[in-house]
């Protein structure tokens, strides 16, 4: 009795609230969050957790690991929480909002990140108060715990993020992360791991028409590398490989003594992560020469968020979203995000659980704020049957 209590009055709350949800989105949009803007990082987190505070939630901000978070709970801390995550930044450049502040055209709103991920942020933060307030006006304790934990770096591969997940969220039951729903209402089952890694080569400079035979083309030798890892590729495994940048030599009479390159790595599973890895350094190998060298790191990477990991709460979602008259699936999609880092520690994950939005990371970006609420309801409900 008490669950259904709760998850009516859970229900009855939320279905009033897209205009405080939207209202909350325009200032969260309107602040600079740019993944290297330390001071728009923190003021976002900073204002996210006074939203909180301000509801009676008990809610931290964090700024351990280099980096700004919040963590809030709500309800029974002794049992496994249910954790609502997301993102705070955005990949646009400060300055960027000045330029493109939020607009809004009927049910579509526009802006720096108001689909990725400002609008799921806004409604995990409801939810949490959805919860809160029942526990308030009832009088009664939550059977359950719900956590809400944003993070600042996802858009560059949460270099620290990634430790204030593994710190806060293990040993939870469930994770739902609020990406921004597909354009088609689903939700997202499965995503690719991938990593970025640099490559500087150094050979030996020569005037070309003069000794070129003295030279070592720094060129040459990334010119072979980069062969090698394309040839990589394996579309029906899911592996890509792209070389997308690159950069080398002085004037066009020197034999280049210098060259780089920027790769990005996509793949399915973990253990295609690692084999990729063993590649690369295979191919570095085959591509050294004498008197040059070959320097490569990996900078980012994301885990893959494996199917597995998603179908128990898949099913469930489906369930709850059809008992509200809602078609929903889940979908594949090659992008990248932290359900990977919860999908690693065992945690039953969802990603893609926000509004629906569309075009991210570029000025065509919106959220379908007729969404708000339907997705806030089914996160909720199932929060409730768990």
């Amino acid at each position: 009795m008490m669950q259904e209590n709760m998850r009516e009055f859970v229900t009855n709350w939320l279905a009033d609230q897209r205009q405080s949800m939207t209202e909350l989105l325009k200032e969260f949009v309107n602040i600079d969050s740019y993944s290297h803007n330390d001071a728009g990082r923190l003021e976002i987190a900073t204002r996210l957790h006074q939203e909180l505070v301000d509801s009676g939630i008990d809610a931290q901000l964090l700024t351990t690991h280099d980096t700004y978070s919040v963590k809030a709970c709500v309800g029974d801390k002794t049992q496994a929480p249910l954790v609502l995550s997301g993102h705070l930044d955005t990949v646009f450049p400060t300055g960027e909002v000045v330029k493109r502040p939020f607009t809004q055209d009927g049910d579509k709103a526009f802006g720096p990140g108001v689909a990725d991920m400002k609008s799921g942020i806004v409604m995990n933060c409801f939810i949490l108060k959805a919860f809160h307030q029942y526990q308030k006006e009832s009088g009664q304790p939550l059977p359950l715990q719900l956590m809400l934990l944003a993070t600042s770096d996802e858009e560059i591969g949460s270099p620290n993020g990634r430790k204030i997940i593994a710190e806060h969220v293990e040993g939870a039951k469930a994770v739902f992360n609020a990406e921004p729903g597909r354009i088609t209402g689903n939700v997202v089952k499965a995503r690719k791991g991938g990593s970025t890694y640099t490559f500087d080569v150094t050979g030996r400079a020569a005037h070309a028409g003069v000794c070129h035979q003295d030279g070592i083309s720094a060129i040459g030798i990334l010119a072979n590398l980069i062969q090698s890892i394309h040839a990589l590729t394996d579309y029906d495994k899911g592996i890509t490989t792209n070389i997308g940048l690159i950069s080398g030599g002085t004037t066009p009479n020197t034999v280049a003594e210098k060259a780089s390159a920027t790769l990005d790595v996509r793949y399915l599973t973990a253990e295609q992560g690692a084999w990729l890895e063993q590649q690369l350094e295979t191919c570095v190998n085959n591509a050294l020469i004498d008197g040059a060298t070959i320097e490569w790191e990996k900078k980012v990477g994301f885990l893959p968020f494996e199917e597995p990991m998603s179908r128990s709460l898949l099913s469930l979602y489906r369930e709850e979203a059809q008992a509200m008259g809602i078609e929903v699936d889940g979908e594949f999609t090659g992008g990248c995000s932290d359900a990977g880092w919860t999908c690693a520690m065992q945690i039953p994950t969802l990603c893609a659980t926000g509004p629906v939005g569309g075009y991210a990371h570029t000025d065509r970006e919106f959220c379908d704020l007729s969404t708000f609420v339907s997705k806030a309801l089914i996160v909720a409900r199932c929060c409730c049957a768990l």
